[in-house]
């Protein structure tokens, strides 16, 4: 094991060496004052500081991160300077996926003590985390350089700047021409052979029947693969489809017909299939909305898009998808998605994938009363829903804007706009959230993109609803998954939650970036 790795498993165990506060004595040099058995009020601080950083680091390995960030604040407040107490704070950050408050701690870490050199891994796994790769090979090139024979650090500074010469590669080739559907590019997929020992599900004239939607669950659970001619064909049609929807999409529930709302499924296949087994399948007396995150980080994620793709294929005006912020190449490249459609398939079929993710609608309204979309609302005052359907959503999600806000956002408990802990889109309070409802005529909002334990959570006065639907997040989390169901004449939303399923010996991240592994 080398030195920096060794170091690295010592952050949660608090096996650090302790830093000693400036003007702190504890070796009893100075001349004792007229109590001796009395500490120095920086000696007291210190020493309690000390018992916080290692209950947090206790929460941080039974994977109460909250608790453990909430350890870490109080001995960050009896000593502000200590460089230990920030990079564990923003290791748990990270386990949060709060990736901007992650990075502040990693710079304070730094700050604190220059010569910690964890601090620098701490700011770099954030970078990276924001797809920032250049800012976080800066910080593995100084670790690599201050620790000339650590492999491990070699390492990472080498797979990060791989990664960036890659990006800077993609984009000397690329080259502004008129985009081409799918089934223009790929015209002579029907000429793709079907080999005599796949017995596999097949389409019936080229669409999607429920006899092949059966039949390819049960395949994907016996651990099968679709053939690659079946795949790009769904590919396709769905490329087609999707390029004439709008960016907000209408939704008419009738009056006595039950709809439902899921959220991240996160490419946990067997999970998808429990909420089917719950819930019954899809079909047009029982439709579905799934909230964006489709893929990543659960390694069946190729099986939950081509199931969730088929679905849609299948009944087109009762199954509905909406894109999150997964649903992007630099989420796809470091979290999972690519690698496992490119050991599956091809990386071919990876950058199809991206062209049909960009296409993917960015909300939907249901009953005119209730908008659903992954992340949250706007630092923008007074955005309409017009606003939102005059959006361009053909591209990569931006770091800023309506689109980028509808994908990263987060709701916050206290009034007003806030700083996003993940350092992408904003917070935003009960009060913005009253405001958008009201100008906007809706009764609620419905998003995703956080963990909750019980796989929901209500806020702002019931205006503001986060469903998340991937139990056990990770096979790390402990959460319940959940979906809401409501009926078109009664738009009370009602809950039904319900907990991880086994799953094939897949670890999830199987197919992830190497350095997200290490920051997994």
């Amino acid at each position: 094991m080398s030195s920096s790795e060794l170091e690295v498993q010592k952050a949660a165990d608090g096996q650090q060496e302790q830093q000693v506060p400036p003007g702190v004595e504890i070796t009893g040099s100075k001349e004792p004052e007229e109590d001796t058995n009395a500490h120095t009020k920086e000696e007291r601080d210190f020493a309690a500081a000390e018992q916080y950083k290692n209950q947090g680091n206790e929460m941080l390995k039974t994977k109460e991160f909250s608790k453990a960030i909430d350890m870490y604040s109080k001995a960050i407040e009896l000593h502000p300077n200590n460089a230990i107490y920030y990079a564990n704070r923003s290791l748990a950050h990270l386990r949060q996926e709060s990736f901007g408050f992650a990075l502040q701690d990693g710079v304070s870490a730094v700050k604190a003590d220059p010569a910690y050199l964890k601090g620098y891994y701490r700011r770099a796994a954030a970078h990276m985390s924001l797809g920032k790769f250049k800012q976080a090979l800066c910080d593995f090139e100084f670790v690599a350089k201050c620790r000339p024979n650590d492999k491990d650090a070699k390492l990472k500074f080498t797979e990060c700047n791989k990664i960036v010469k890659m990006r800077a590669f993609e984009r000397a080739i690329a080259v502004d021409k008129p985009e081409k559907t799918l089934s223009e590019m790929y015209s002579d997929m029907e000429n793709i052979t079907i080999e005599d020992d796949y017995k596999g599900p097949q389409l019936e004239d080229g669409k999607v029947t429920l006899k092949f939607m059966k039949e390819l669950m049960e395949h994907y659970k016996a651990q099968k693969r679709l053939h690659r001619k079946f795949a790009y064909k769904i590919l396709c049609e769905i490329d087609t489809y999707m390029r004439a929807q709008p960016s907000l999409v209408d939704i008419t529930v009738p009056d006595e017909e039950k709809f439902t709302i899921c959220g991240d499924i996160h490419g946990q296949f067997y999970d998808l299939m429990n909420i089917f087994e719950i819930n019954g399948l899809p079909s047009e007396k029982n439709p579905y909305l799934f909230n964006g995150d489709f893929v990543d980080r659960g390694s069946f994620s190729v099986e939950c898009i081509f199931t969730l793709f088929g679905f849609k294929l299948l009944y087109p005006n009762h199954f509905f998808l909406s894109r999150g912020n997964h649903e992007s190449i630099n989420m796809n490249q470091m979290y999972g998605f690519t690698g496992e459609v490119t050991a599956k398939y091809t990386s071919a079929m990876a950058d199809i994938f991206t062209q049909v993710f960009n296409w993917l609608p960015l909300c939907h309204c249901i009953n005119q009363k209730i908008l659903v979309m992954h992340g949250g609302l706007f630092s923008s005052e007074n955005v309409t829903l017009d606003n939102i359907r005059r959006i361009e959503r053909n591209c990569q999600p931006p770091e800023e804007g309506l689109m980028c806000e509808l994908l990263w956002s987060d709701p916050q408990q206290w009034m007003g706009l806030g700083q996003s802990k993940r350092g992408v889109g904003i917070q935003f309070g009960p009060d913005i959230t009253e405001t958008f409802c009201k100008n906007n005529n809706l009764d609620y909002i419905i998003r995703s993109h956080e963990v909750k334990d019980m796989g929901y959570e209500v806020a702002h006065n019931g205006q503001c609803i986060t469903v998340f639907s991937a139990p056990n997040y990770c096979d790390t989390m402990g959460n319940m998954g959940a979906f809401i169901t409501i009926t078109g004449n009664n738009l009370k939303p009602n809950y039904k939650s319900f907990e991880a399923v086994p799953h094939p010996d897949v670890k999830p991240m199987a197919y992830a970036n190497s350095l997200m592994n290490w920051l997994a």
